[in-house]
Parts: C-alpha cells; sequence; structure tokens
C-alpha cells in the first residue's frame, strides 16, 4: 500500500527495471518518487506513514469526494490514452471540489492493476503524468492511497479528495430559489461528441495531450470559477456537470424542490458538438455527460460577468416554483414553444 512508503525508499521505475526488483513496493516506490513536492502549508505529512495529516485553517471546513474509474464503464484502455485515464480519474474528483466552491486540500490514490499493467512501465509513467500534471496545475499534493493486484483483467482507479471551504458558505445543490436565474460554465457537449469520434477510430487520439482541445479525454475542472463564485457570492446552489445537463438539473431541482425552465436556443455548444445534425448536437448538450462545467443559480439582481477566469458564463434558463404533477423541467425553443425536458443523461444501472 501507498501508506508502506518510507523515506528511504526511493527507486524509481529505471531502477527497478535494471534490479529486475517488481512487485507492489517497487510499484509504490516509484508512485511515490513521481509525487514528492514540496508539501504545501496544508499537508503537514504525505506519503510515507500510515495516515496523511492535513491542518486545517480556522474558520474553514472539510468536503470530501470519491470517485470510482472502472475500465470497461468510464474508459478503456484500447482507446484511451493512458495519460488521458489518469487525468480523468483526477479531474472527476476535482469538479465535484469546484462545484462546492472549495479549494482542494489533498488527493488519495487507490490503484488496482492487473498485473501486466503493473509491469508495463510505459503505461504506469504515462498514467501518472496525466495524473500528477492536473494535480500540479491546481496544487493538490498526491498525499497518500492503495495499491493492488486487480482481481481480473481491468484497471480500477478510485480517488479521495479533501477540500476546504469557508465554514458554512460552501455551495450545495440544494439553495435555489424560484426566481433564480440559471447559468452554465464554458461549452457543452463537446466530451460526447468526442467521444463518438473516438469510439468510431481510436488510433488518431493515441498522442492527445491535455491542450485544451480534447474535451472528452482531457476534461478541465472548473475550481477557479467555482472559488470566485463562492468568495463573491454569485452563485445560490451549484452542482458539476458530469452526467448530463438534463440529469445535473434534476439532481439540482429534486434537492432544491423547485423547478427549472431552459432556453434550448441560448446552449453554448461546444465546436465539437456543433459539427453534429442537429438533433444529435441537441442531444449531446443536453445528455452527453462528463463536461464538467458548472451549472449555477443566481438572484436576478446578481450582476454575472461574462467570463470568471476566462472561462465564458451562459445564461440558460431560470428556476420557478415547482407544482403538483407539473413538469420539473421545461425546454423553450426558438420560438417559444414548451415541451417537458426528460432527464437522459448518465446514470448507473439504469444506462448499463
Amino acid at each position: 500500500m501507498l501508506k508502506r512508503m518510507n523515506a528511504q525508499s526511493k527507486t524509481g521505475l529505471k531502477q527497478r527495471q535494471r534490479t529486475g526488483r517488481s512487485g507492489e513496493l517497487a510499484l509504490i516506490q516509484h508512485i511515490r518518487g513521481r509525487a514528492q513536492a514540496t508539501p504545501p502549508p496544508d499537508l503537514r505529512l504525505g506519503i510515507g506513514d500510515d495516515c496523511a495529516i492535513l491542518r486545517s485553517r480556522p474558520g474553514e471546513e472539510i468536503v470530501v469526494t470519491t470517485d470510482l474509474s472502472l475500465e470497461g464503464r468510464h474508459f478503456r484502455c484500447d482507446w484511451h490514452p493512458a495519460a488521458s485515464i489518469g487525468h480523468r480519474a483526477l479531474a472527476r474528483g476535482l469538479s465535484d471540489i469546484a462545484a462546492m466552491g472549495a479549494r482542494p486540500l489533498a488527493a488519495f490514490l487507490s490503484l488496482a492493476l492487473p498485473a501486466g499493467v503493473a509491469k508495463n512501465a510505459a503505461w504506469v509513467d504515462s498514467f501518472l503524468d496525466g495524473l500528477l500534471t492536473l494535480a500540479k496545475l491546481h496544487r493538490v499534493p498526491l498525499a497518500g492511497g492503495d495499491t493492488s493486484e486487480a482481481p481480473g483483467d481491468a484497471v480500477i482507479a478510485d480517488i479521495v479528495l479533501l477540500g476546504a471551504a469557508p465554514t458554512g458558505r460552501a455551495l450545495r445543490r440544494s439553495t435555489a430559489r424560484p426566481g433564480d436565474l440559471l447559468y452554465c460554465t464554458g461549452t457543452l457537449g463537446g466530451a460526447s461528441a468526442e467521444l463518438a469520434v473516438l469510439s468510431a477510430n481510436p488510433r488518431p487520439f493515441a498522442r492527445a495531450k491535455p491542450d485544451g482541445t480534447h474535451p472528452h479525454l482531457f476534461p478541465q475542472p472548473r475550481l477557479a470559477v467555482g472559488q470566485t463564485l463562492l468568495r463573491k457570492k454569485i452563485a445560490t446552489a451549484c452542482i458539476d456537470l458530469s452526467d448530463g445537463l438534463s440529469t445535473d438539473l434534476t439532481h439540482l431541482c429534486e434537492a432544491s424542490g423547485v423547478a427549472a425552465e431552459i432556453d434550448i436556443s441560448s446552449l453554448p455548444l461546444h465546436p465539437l458538438a456543433g459539427q453534429l445534425a442537429p438533433e444529435a448536437r441537441m442531444n449531446a448538450a443536453l445528455n452527453g455527460g462528463e463536461d464538467y462545467e458548472l451549472l449555477f443559480t443566481a438572484r436576478p439582481s446578481t450582476r454575472i460577468p461574462r467570463s470568471i477566469a476566462g472561462v465564458a458564463i451562459t445564461g440558460i434558463g431560470r428556476i420557478t416554483t415547482h407544482r403538483h404533477r407539473s413538469a420539473l423541467m421545461t425546454r423553450i425553443d426558438a420560438e417559444g414553444r414548451r415541451t417537458p425536458l426528460q432527464p437522459r443523461g448518465w446514470e448507473h444501472f439504469r444506462n448499463a
């Protein structure tokens, strides 16, 4: 396990290859060597003992999230570059932290690898490249975790993320009120559109990099936006768009006890989604999922900037009173026609 790492464990993967040493301890030592950095002030003790030690600041409380990434469900090793798998594993949790308006404190990785994958030096290093590059970008240390040989042929990566937010002020999905306006960050449908192209021909994506052009392979969690929404008291409620706008808006409406109206013509489409036929384009924006943008509400009197931290903000609808037997969500087209909007994004077990 990662907690077995000690101060003398400096062996990297290249040395492991030279000496012929393999197994869990060698993998752990290599991960520790890759993850080592100057600990941030909030992390008193990271990898190297039975537990990490975090220091909380006065006036803050801890938020915790966990995200499980399963080969065959969240990624495929024959489609996704290893760097994308590592990046996405961390990005999913960071997006949850962003939706709370919190700042990340530490990440914990539990990794189960089939024996053949664990011995594949290039794959392991590329996976760590993807995860640690994103971690460095957002200043979140890899502070521990666990390793194991997978029981089958599938890679399993579980991320636990700890964050901090001002006491009693973390953004929530249960605090939207009738009369609030509805906004989203960035663009929608790009991840779904790219996944369709990837599944048809994964070869061109083998060397893809996190350069902002690959919304599915390398999604960008909106941490700076979420923190600004909280700090400037812009948002009344917030949720991240991981399962698709129609499904995540359902979660927000149900948690807040409200209804919502969406102006379909105002949805900000990703250029990849814009290339699709009209019906497929709208399906990608409403139901595609994995955009990892933020969906938030704000009072009508609140001044909303056109962008925050370089990310565009778009008004897409409004929150209304939920009346008995009326639709929870309504879509309004450019001609003003109103039709019920059903949640058709991702849902485990229903989509299985």
